[in-house]
């Protein structure tokens, strides 16, 4: 298990090259994250949700991804509440105090979904939830040294050496856990390192000697973890680039979710993608206005409209411009929203922007599954995924945005400008995304073989720079 200092120290990162390491060497390899925290979700083959990062560990794994690799996962709605899936189905939304009172009552759905696991894989690499540090969590947790102690597995503890202060990080989370949670503990990670690694091998030998475990690494930065799907929402404060003339401009809502279907679009050369912050207006210059997936639609809607967000998008309607609003963001292009039992807040319904002529009523039923559609306007196919609990009509859909079989999907407006879907990830198909684009793409982008190169490249740099050998010899039996 690998668990971090803090948040955003790389864990992700390093369970996914290690999958396709240990996968190259041979080995069946499963990722497993016990309790999860992310908008950003993915839909497993057996008709569930679970975080991002666990369906690309699977995909390095060359696995398919299941509900079990994740089975809790919380998907925050609100500034202190969150809604609840398990084993990939909603089971509640509550508030933060609600679920750390209760949380420890899933712990044993947990150790049968890791039992599931183990019983199908030569190793199973797990991963830590935060900071391993946080003792005031301690009682009833089931993301960390509760489950680790749970399941007696060994710990590898991972820091993030480019935030500074990695050493006081990791002899200061050895000082303040329980000691028979540092019993778990079999060696220290140093991550991101940039530079000579021969210059931490005083750092080595401190930690080694105060902490008495080995340390391991360090490990250098990888340049093209850029490439790979981020789950944490953390990414989205770097997330802007690109110098191609076509320009593409993102709203960051609070809630934002699935935000990784901007990926495809940021690789392209020929775009430009910006990624607006709360505070700052939409650019005036913008080809392309998108919406992206909300985990509370009415609420991220309002907070749209607090930052003058609806006056520059109505602008941009008005001058000419493209407008895509992807499943949330297809709820906020139409004239309501109609929450009637309280599903993503307060029952109530809200204005929409009126650019669709259609009207949305949420309903506590998600609908969750993969589709391959043709879309309309390009007859280009696309394998996208619905991950959405709301239903949408009204005189548009009967342009729709693509067809699934002989239904209908999404709607368009008369002019053609203002476009929506509840299809995720669309754009990481090659010909739709060239279509849509038109001279703005590149011929040569082949976006999902990029992330198989990157994670390829990401288990070479583990293999290069890390004693995986030893890593195996720390991991303990699996208990089936």
């Amino acid at each position: 298990m690998f668990m971090g200092t803090g948040s955003d120290v790389g864990k992700s990162l390093i369970v996914a090259g290690l999958c396709r390491a240990l996968s190259n060497r041979g080995l069946s390899v499963a990722p497993f994250k016990p309790q999860n925290m992310s908008n950003n979700a993915a839909v497993t083959a057996d008709g569930g949700e679970i975080g991002r990062a666990q369906a690309l560990q699977a995909r390095a794994a060359r696995r398919a991804p299941i509900t079990a690799m994740n089975p809790v996962l919380l998907k925050p709605e609100g500034e202190t509440g969150s809604q609840v899936v398990v084993r990939g189905q909603r089971r509640a939304s509550l508030s933060a105090r609600q679920y750390w009172a209760d949380r420890a009552q899933l712990l044993p759905e947990v150790m049968d979904a890791f039992g599931e696991l183990a019983a199908t894989a030569d190793i199973v690499l797990v991963e830590g939830a935060g900071s391993a540090s946080e003792v005031n969590l301690r009682g009833g947790d089931i993301a960390n040294f509760g489950f680790a102690r749970a399941a007696a597995i060994p710990v590898i503890l991972v820091g993030d050496i480019h935030r500074g202060g990695v050493i006081a990080s990791i002899v200061g989370t050895m000082a303040v856990i329980d000691p028979e949670d540092a019993a778990l503990v079999r060696a220290s990670l140093i991550n991101k390192f940039f530079g000579d690694p021969a210059l931490f091998d005083a750092g080595r030998r401190f930690l080694a000697e105060r902490t008495g475990r080995p340390c391991l690494g360090p490990v250098p930065h990888f340049a093209d973890a850029a490439k790979l799907p981020a789950e944490d929402a953390l990414a989205l404060d770097h997330y802007s680039g690109g110098q191609g003339a076509f320009h593409v401009v993102v709203p960051r809502l609070p809630r934002i979710a699935n935000f990784d279907d901007l990926d495809p679009l940021r690789a392209e050369p020929g775009v430009t993608l910006t990624l607006v912050q709360p505070g700052e207006a939409l650019p005036r210059d913008a080809d392309l206005v998108l919406l992206p997936g909300s985990k509370a639609t009415r609420a991220d809607l309002a907070a749209l409209r607090a930052n003058g967000w609806d006056i520059d998008i109505l602008a941009h309607h008005r001058a000419g411009g493209l407008i895509l609003g992807i499943c949330g963001g297809y709820q906020m292009l139409g004239r309501t929203i109609a929450d009637p039992d309280g599903i993503e807040g307060a029952p109530g319904t809200s204005d929409g922007l009126g650019l669709l002529a259609i009207d949305t009523v949420l309903e506590a039923r998600k609908q969750l599954r993969t589709e391959r559609a043709l879309h309309v306007a390009t007859g280009q196919s696309v394998d996208g995924y619905h991950m959405h609990m709301g239903v949408s009509d009204g005189a548009d859909r009967a342009r729709p945005f693509a067809r699934i079989d002989e239904d209908d999907e999404g709607a368009v407006s008369p002019d053609g400008r203002v476009m929506g879907t509840y299809l995720h990830g669309l754009f990481a198909a090659d010909g739709f995304r060239r279509a849509f684009l038109g001279e703005a793409s590149s011929p040569d982008l082949a976006y999902e073989a990029g992330v198989e190169a990157a994670l390829d490249d990401l288990a070479a740099h583990l293999e290069a720079h890390l004693d995986i050998d030893m890593l195996l010899a720390l991991a303990a039996p699996m208990k089936v």
